[in-house]
């Protein structure tokens, strides 16, 4: 077995940790700022859509690397757009304490209902354009982190120890209604095993003796960032505050959030598709 190379390793975690930090401190800034910096990550994005495009013709080590790079930024517009409350769904008010079950759950996709078509048709769009290109990198790694995000959402939704809604900007306190702090569901579990799982399979082959170049960093970026994904749901069951990752991003007064206690007691709906 050939040795797993470093350098994708560290790329993953340095765009993980740099992108997150820079949504954030976009986010940050005041109201007046939004529609420059949505506008400036459209552009940016619309920029990697071409870069992406183009890196599917590219089956070497630099094309992956760009289609990896490409396919975060064009998920960070998104999550821009939604942080600053420009895109996130026809419901944009809590839930009351007597709010449960199916109907909970169904409040819930409405309140994000926005963002998630605009993901799922970017994901389409995106493996459509990858179709038969032999290098599929961004594509696959975009629809990885939505994937991953979707797990995350579900969990937060069912219910984990930490929600982590000190990432939550004021504008979109009323989501807290939606995140279910309590022991976690058998989900948690399931997903960080699946994770671990995906992560291990991916490294194991980019470090295959079979592996070209390509394949190499191709597949240690996607394991690495599947990787990240599962410490990001391990952070659910750890009394920490993970967004001191970014401190140096977020306000200073940016405290942790108080989940109302009527959402920790509320009966989640058994096996839901989607939710916040």
């Amino acid at each position: 077995m050939t040795t797993l190379p470093l350098a994708p390793l560290a790329c993953a975690l340095f765009v993980w940790w740099a992108g997150t930090g820079v949504v954030l401190l976009l986010d940050g800034l005041p109201r007046s700022t939004f529609r420059w910096s949505v506008g400036g990550a459209v552009l940016a994005a619309l920029v990697a859509l071409a870069g992406l495009v183009r890196s599917g013709a590219d089956p070497t080590p630099a094309g992956a690397y760009q289609g990896f790079v490409c396919a975060v930024v064009i998920w960070g517009a998104h999550e821009l757009a939604f942080l600053t409350g420009l895109v996130t769904g026809p419901r944009q008010r809590a839930c009351g304490p007597a709010c449960a079950g199916w109907r909970h759950f169904a409040h819930a996709c409405e309140a994000i209902l926005y963002h998630e078509l605009a993901l799922v048709a970017n994901v389409l769009a995106l493996l459509a354009i990858a179709h038969d290109a032999p290098n599929p990198t961004g594509a696959w790694t975009f629809a990885a982190m939505y994937a991953l995000r979707l797990s995350a959402k579900l969990n937060l939704f069912l219910g984990v120890p930490n929600v982590g809604a000190d990432f939550l900007p004021e504008r979109l306190r009323y989501l807290e209604c939606y995140l279910r702090q309590g022991p976690a569901s058998p989900l948690l579990p399931l997903s960080l095993v699946a994770c671990s799982a995906i992560a291990t399979v991916l490294l194991a082959n980019a470090s295959a003796p079979g592996a070209t170049p390509f394949e190499s960093v191709s597949l240690a970026l996607l394991g690495s960032f599947v990787a990240l994904a599962a410490v990001e749901h391990a952070f659910m069951v750890l009394p920490l505050r993970s967004i001191r990752l970014w401190q140096w991003s977020s306000k200073p007064a940016r405290a942790p959030a108080r989940i109302d206690e009527t959402a920790a007691v509320r009966t989640p709906p058994p096996e839901p598709r989607s939710g916040v």
